[in-house]
């Protein structure tokens, strides 16, 4: 499967990273660049993703970004200055085509997932689209996801595992779920940040764990995942939208080289074949 300028090959492990959100036009190129040259250094397939709104927000003054326009205005010049493929999120039936029209591929959030008009909508498109499952799903239940995606002659279609409500404000991951979702035939993602989200957790805001992620990260490349999601800014503590779980700029380039190694080895690419001693 391509997604713009990158090809996502059957046992290579690729990427989608970026901020959060827009927040600015200097933090997002200064992020998408950096990302885009560790990534050409570890050879991962890289997919530039921040937000030009976030509709889902704990509380009516969380910062939701710069809105479609001069969002996908900021994204289109990521896209053709630093020739980088470009996804972002859509949340309702007007973004679709303004979206299509400038991204690479198209994003539908989790509580998003089972909404039958937006995601045949963007399946429409013809674009690649990365589809993120509940929360409140099973596994399994990502089957009917893909069997309303596909209906659309549309095969183009990845499938993110972002954890799983665990009781109140906190959030679990399966580890079986990624074997069984991979058997449906479908590229299938791992969301490392948000699924160390506390959502709600800080009151007017969620909270994060992000010291887990590089242990979350080798885990799902040691269990088969096909790439990984992570959202990462240059200062988190200082990020207008999900700080408390997104990664550090100047950490990513240690982080993707050891979970590189872990995959390497997964995948047989890190050690020697031995004979079957008899």
């Amino acid at each position: 499967m391509h997604v713009g300028s990158a090809a996502f090959r059957p046992g290579d492990l690729f990427l989608i990273a970026g901020p959060c959100v827009i927040e600015d036009e200097a933090i997002t190129f200064e992020t998408a660049e950096r990302l885009k040259t560790i990534c050409s250094d570890l050879s991962i397939s890289f997919v530039f993703k921040s937000s030009f709104d976030k509709a889902n927000r704990t509380s009516v003054s969380s910062f939701r970004g710069p809105g479609i326009d001069r969002g996908l205005r900021i994204l289109s010049d990521i896209r053709s200055k630093l020739q980088i493929p470009i996804i972002a999120d859509i949340h309702v039936m007007e973004e679709v085509r303004p979206a299509a029209e400038v991204l690479d591929a198209l994003q539908i959030p989790a509580f998003l997932c089972r909404q039958t008009d937006l995601v045949l909508a963007a399946a429409k498109t013809g674009k690649p689209v990365n589809i993120k499952k509940g929360q409140f799903l099973a596994p399994w239940d990502v089957k009917n996801i893909i069997d309303k995606f596909i209906s659309s002659g549309n095969k183009n279609l990845f499938i993110t595992e972002r954890g799983v409500s665990f009781g109140y404000n906190n959030l679990v991951v399966d580890f079986r779920a990624f074997p069984i979702m991979r058997s449906f035939g479908y590229p299938v993602i791992f969301d490392v940040t948000h699924s160390l989200q506390l959502p709600g957790g800080q009151g007017a805001s969620s909270g994060g764990q992000r010291e887990f992620a590089e242990p979350m990260a080798k885990a799902a490349v040691a269990a088969g995942i096909d790439g990984l999601f992570m959202e990462v800014h240059p200062d988190p503590e200082k990020a207008l939208c999900d700080g408390p779980n997104m990664i550090r700029l100047d950490k990513i380039q240690g982080f993707l080289t050891r979970v590189k190694a872990v995959h390497a080895l997964v995948s047989g690419q890190g050690c020697a074949t031995q004979e079957p001693v008899a």
